[in-house]
């Protein structure tokens, strides 16, 4: 009995202990966690003023040559080597060859056909004199310019209804006529440039055989290009011919001026948009250069503009009012990529100009440079 008093007191004692011990490491233990400081976030902002804000349509589109020429054969023959290579970049000058088509073969047609008619006309002078002789000289005065390395000249003006008929009955006009044609569709195998310019594609090279309707190429005149850009319905009415546009390269290190020339009439149903047609003059401008056209569209009075990530759900915008971030309404009248103009915003509101990230209605805030600007007054 005594032997189990003491085991149970034993035991109570170490129990008791080792609660004891417990408690006093558990209390002894310091917290080490450091409470967190409150941070207050600090805000960049503008002060509204409201005035005149230009509406800027951007629009970009690719560079056309004004003056375009794509050249086409109209008659078959083996391209002939000319004064200057048939390659794309090769410049020709107003009035220079441009392709030149054997026509040796159709050239002795032409002067067959030039002298049936020079034969004719010999025929009737012995008959003119005698039957008609008041228009003797003149048609003498023809075959004395008859030329047959030359372009055949005009016939001589009719007097009379006599002269016509005994021209006609002889075959002369008929003649005459047919030469014409043949001489047209001679001039056809050489094609001249009709301005000074650039050839920008050859499909064809010397010694190749060129077939009727076959394209050969493209000309162009340089320094003179039109820009084609589509602009929304809504500002079309703001757009008028001879309106000076800004002009930028893709990387916005060369600018130019231009104006608009034409404005299409039909609104795209797709797109509702209008086509609008820029003139660009430039030395160092190329065909099928990429450009950024800005177009003066109209001013809106009483609006501000900032970027377009200060706007929150579209229709309003964080202000500091006493530390504190508030949300205002705001109207956005005109959206670009990256702006925004708005109206509505009262004058003096101190505007945020640069977002914040986990921005709230309430959220205590600090102005950049407000403590220094209070230093300073101090």
């Amino acid at each position: 009995m005594r032997k189990i008093l003491i085991s149970v007191l034993a035991g109570i004692l170490i129990i008791g202990g080792s609660i004891f011990a417990a408690k006093y490491i558990i209390n002894s233990k310091e917290n080490r966690r450091p409470r967190p400081k409150k941070v207050i976030k600090t805000v960049f902002v503008d002060t509204v003023e409201n005035g005149m804000v230009p509406i800027v349509v951007s629009a970009n589109g690719n560079l056309v040559a004004k003056n375009r020429v794509e050249l086409y054969a109209e008659v078959q023959g083996v391209f002939k080597t000319g004064s200057k290579l048939f390659k794309p970049g090769q410049e020709y000058k107003q009035g220079q060859t441009l392709i030149r088509i054997d026509a040796s073969e159709y050239y002795a047609s032409v002067q067959s056909a030039k002298s049936n008619l020079y034969n004719l006309v010999t025929s009737i002078m012995p008959d003119l004199q005698l039957d008609y002789p008041e228009y003797f000289p003149k048609w003498q005065k023809y075959l004395a310019n008859f030329d047959l390395e030359r372009t055949t000249p005009k016939l001589p003006e009719i007097s009379s209804d006599k002269e016509k008929y005994f021209i006609t009955g002889r075959g002369i006009f008929s003649s005459y006529y047919n030469v014409k044609n043949l001489e047209q569709r001679l001039s056809k195998y050489s094609i001249s440039a009709p301005f000074s310019g650039i050839l920008t594609e050859a499909l064809v090279t010397e010694g190749t055989l060129v077939r009727a309707g076959q394209k050969l190429g493209e000309f162009i005149k340089t320094g003179a290009y039109e820009l084609e850009v589509a602009v929304s319905k809504t500002y079309a009415d703001f757009l008028k011919v001879g309106a000076e546009v800004k002009l930028a390269n893709l990387n916005n290190t060369q600018s130019y001026t231009g104006k608009v020339v034409r404005l299409n009439g039909r609104v795209d149903q797709a797109s509702q948009t209008i086509t609008a047609f820029i003139e660009v003059n430039g030395e160092n401008l190329k065909a099928g250069q990429y450009l950024e056209a800005r177009l003066n569209a109209k001013s809106e009075k009483e609006a501000i503009e900032i970027d377009r990530s200060l706007l929150v759900d579209n229709s309003k915008v964080y202000v500091v009012r006493d530390s504190i971030l508030d949300l205002i309404d705001v109207s956005p009248v005109y959206f670009t990529d990256k702006k925004v103009v708005l109206k509505d915003v009262p004058n003096g509101e101190m505007i945020i100009s640069k977002p914040v990230v986990g921005a709230y209605a309430g959220m205590l805030v600090k102005v950049y440079g407000a403590e220094t600007a209070e230093k300073t007054e101090k």
